[in-house]
């Protein structure tokens, strides 16, 4: 049985970092003297490295200043974990989905995120789910997404082709470095970005939960022999 590589994305696939997320973000844009973004603005860049991020939001701004907000931000996130104690909550029925595939003899499961990898860890270590993800990928490793790296590098480091790969996310970002990659992408309906969005940057399907989700997984292995052999 050959291998399948199943690859996520992490704040807002698996895990609803949305609130703190905004909260950070608006507190470091008022600690640097920037006008605080809308909700929407900071939702549409959630997938990106963080200097990318900061880049999107305020792109008339040079390196350093980039630099400075993310900073900012770094400072206000972990103020809101530690001190504040919020925590990140995992999507209802992620933990069991992800429970259901690692035990499939034939997935290997990973993890392609714009986190870093100080914070992606921190929060498996916490939720118990470090030792499910075969490879994890964060924006510490390589360049920003849509880049295709991450998902090159997870690639090679299982062996597993782009034929037995897929990669499941909700921003525009993970379905476009998916294409790049010759990656077929999952988008999902409950993360940051609507599932048009998501179909216009070229989502082979849209998983309205988890359930669909994996059925969507196994559905996805005939079409993706088929364009192989096309």
């Amino acid at each position: 049985m050959q291998p399948r590589l199943i690859i996520f994305d992490f704040d807002g696939t698996l895990m609803d970092s949305q609130p703190l997320i905004l909260e950070a973000m608006r507190a470091a844009f008022s600690h640097c003297g920037y006008p605080q973004p809308s909700d929407q603005a900071i939702r549409n860049v959630i997938g990106l490295s963080l200097h990318a991020a900061m880049a999107a939001l305020l792109p008339q701004t040079d390196s350093k200043e980039q630099h400075r907000l993310a900073a900012a931000y770094k400072a206000a996130y972990r103020d809101l974990r530690e001190n504040q104690n919020r925590r990140e909550t995992l999507f209802p029925e992620a933990r069991q989905t992800i429970e259901m595939l690692n035990a499939m003899p034939d997935a290997v499961l990973a993890i392609a995120t714009g986190k870093s990898r100080r914070g992606l860890y921190g929060a498996l270590e916490r939720e118990g789910l470090r030792s499910y993800f075969v490879t994890l990928q964060t924006a510490d490793d390589a360049p920003s997404k849509p880049h295709p790296a991450m998902l090159h590098q997870a690639m090679r480091e299982t062996g597993i082709g782009p034929n037995r790969t897929v990669m499941i996310g909700d921003a525009t970002f993970d379905m476009i470095m998916a294409n790049r990659a010759g990656v077929p992408a999952i988008g999902v309906a409950w993360g940051y970005q609507r599932p048009e969005r998501l179909r216009a940057a070229g989502a082979w399907e849209i998983a309205a939960d988890f359930t669909d989700l994996c059925r969507r997984i196994e559905r996805l292995r005939p079409m993706v022999q088929l364009a192989k052999e096309a």
